[in-house]
């Protein structure tokens, strides 16, 4: 549809004296109108970039004046429909005071008027004025209806009027009330939000004009209007909280998308190929077909958004244009910037401090990749280049840890062929020197070099197993047995892979009994403060005293052993 139509469906629309009544339509034309403004804008971007790619001529649309015819009309509508709600807002405010006033009045009524001719005289005056009074706000309606009920009910059962009303009276009204229950049954069915609401105001009305029911039949009655009466209050409720709901979550997905946009543009690469822009600029148009799926939001709110994001547009295609305006420098800068990247690379591909030049390589790569492309003739020249720099440093470190891990594997054998000595080992009968050839053996375990990291696990398990199955033959005793074991214990840690930390493991493990004896003692001590020196507690000042000695002696062994462990 062309623009001049929605111009011309606006013009109709805005005629109308019910501004209110023609809002919806007058939305959807604006909606549809800046869906077409956005779509036109784009294809005059789209056009415009092109014939300046082709260095042709291009007269752009001239949105601004179609905008302007548009929105002359639209503002003017605008500000009387704005007028007109105010003037709403306001009668249904007078409305509502008028009609708690009234309120008051029959619960006066009801509270001091004994007569009953005039206090029935009075309710129909109350009545007919509030038959005649206009809307009130949405959210006071059901609160000062039911009030006005229950005064009403308070009326009616105070005066005695049922005891006046003929049987069949009562049988006809509970005929109509019953009749408007079933209308407000069948009124739930309807999907016209308005014409419900429209059609439950009458119904109310209805019910309140007809009178009394018996009084065993008036309970049910009441609780079946009201629960309809509720539920339709709650489906129009509902029905606006979801609508406020869903322009609140179109309002909330178009900011995501605002915001997306904001960061895509803000981590835009500063140097980019004519590709990569392309590309780019794909997903710039799929932000704005995202933003056209997605339905209204609150009218402000949704106005200041599509300013914002039109504008992140601008500003993308602003940069695109200047990158290809300056695409000639910025190649000129790249190439200078990998002449550099190449002379220092030449400078580190005869080192051998291999870990700190390999970390330099890497950070060379990546300043290459983060230079950008130097252009399609100069980069595959500079490539060839850089990489053959590279390719020598690598392969040059790749020659030698082949040679070191040879070494590795003939430490592997040494340490193998020592484990099977160890595993044939016969001890000799003079525990001295069964004990000295247990040390030369860790010794020389220990004296051999690293073994690939694959086979280190192993070969240790296999020499630790072999060293304590023969320090388990020795025919050790007491403290002798405690310490010589204690020390076995602290070679086979220091020979095991991560010595280091198995040796500070243990030291942690005494440590903690130390501290433990310790608080022990303190303990002690302090429970002999309570023993008196009367003949009966002696012998427990002796019991506990013989526990504090065990306990130093057993502090002592344990820093003699924390002594054989290596830097200690």
């Amino acid at each position: 549809m062309e623009p001049n139509t929605l111009i011309d469906e606006l013009k109709e629309l805005a005629t109308n004296e019910d501004a209110l009544a023609v809002s919806k339509e007058v939305n959807d034309i604006k909606a549809r109108f800046d869906t077409q403004m956005l779509e036109m804008e784009r294809v005059n971007q789209v056009a415009a970039m092109e014939a300046e790619i082709n260095g042709e001529e291009y007269s752009s649309i001239d949105i601004k004046s179609i905008k302007d015819s548009f929105y002359e009309i639209y503002l003017i509508y605008r500000e009387r429909r704005k007028e007109q709600a105010e003037a709403k807002e306001s009668s249904e405010l007078a409305n509502l005071k008028i009609k708690k006033q009234l309120i008051e009045k029959l619960k006066s009524i009801i509270a001091n008027e004994e007569n009953i001719g005039a206090a029935f005289s009075a309710y129909k005056e109350i009545h007919e004025t509030w038959k005649g009074v206009g809307d009130i706000p949405r959210n006071e309606r059901d609160t000062v209806q039911q009030e006005y009920s229950r005064a009403l009910e308070d009326f009616f059962y105070n005066m005695k009027i049922y005891k006046e009303l003929k049987d069949h009276d009562l049988k006809r009204n509970s005929q109509l009330k019953n009749a408007v229950i079933d209308q407000l049954k069948t009124l739930i069915e309807n999907q016209n939000i308005k014409d419900v609401e429209q059609q439950l105001k009458l119904l109310q009305n209805e019910w309140e004009e007809i009178g009394p029911v018996a009084n065993e039949e008036w309970e049910k009655l009441k609780d079946d209007y009201w629960e309809n009466v509720r539920a339709l209050y709650n489906r129009i409720n509902n029905y606006y909280e979801d609508r406020k709901t869903l322009l609140a979550d179109n309002l909330k997905k178009k900011q995501e998308i605002v915001e997306e946009t904001i960061a895509f543009i803000n981590t835009l690469p500063e140097e980019q190929s004519i590709k990569s822009w392309e590309e780019c600029t794909n997903q710039l148009l799929t932000f704005q077909e995202r933003w056209k799926s997605i339905g209204f939001g609150p009218r402000k709110e949704n106005e200041d958004l599509w300013g914002n994001f039109r504008a992140e547009c601008d500003k993308f295609f602003d940069k695109k244009r200047k990158f290809y305006s300056s695409l000639q420098e910025k190649n000129k800068v790249i190439i200078d910037a990998k002449k550099l990247i190449i002379a220092e690379a030449q400078s580190l591909k005869d080192s051998q401090d291999w870990k700190s030049t390999s970390d330099k390589f890497v950070k060379l790569q990546q300043q290459w990749k983060k230079s950008g492309h130097a252009g399609q003739r100069a980069e595959q020249k500079l490539w060839s280049e850089f990489r053959g720099i590279c390719d020598s440093f690598f392969n040059a470190k790749q020659q030698f840890y082949q040679e070191q891990d040879k070494a590795l594997e003939t430490n592997l054998i040494a340490k193998q062929t020592l484990i099977a000595n160890i595993e044939s080992y016969q001890l000799d009968n003079d525990k001295k020197i069964a004990l000295q050839d247990l040390k030369n053996f860790s010794a020389a375990f220990n004296a051999i070099g690293r073994v690939p990291l694959k086979d280190k696990d192993a070969n240790y398990q296999a020499y630790k197993n072999a060293i304590d199955k023969l320090y388990a033959q020795l025919k050790l005793e007491g403290e002798e047995k405690e310490k010589v074991l204690f020390q076995a214990r602290i070679e086979t840690l220091s020979a095991s892979p991560d010595a280091t930390k198995a040796l500070n493991k243990e030291k942690s493990f005494i440590r903690q009994q130390i501290e433990q004896l310790k608080s022990d003692v303190r303990q002690y001590e302090n429970n002999l403060g309570f023993f008196s020196k009367s003949k009966g507690s002696e012998q427990l000042r002796k019991e506990v005293e013989a526990k504090i000695n065990v306990s130093k002696s057993k502090i002592d062994a344990l820093v003699r052993k924390m002594k054989m462990i290596p830097n200690e």
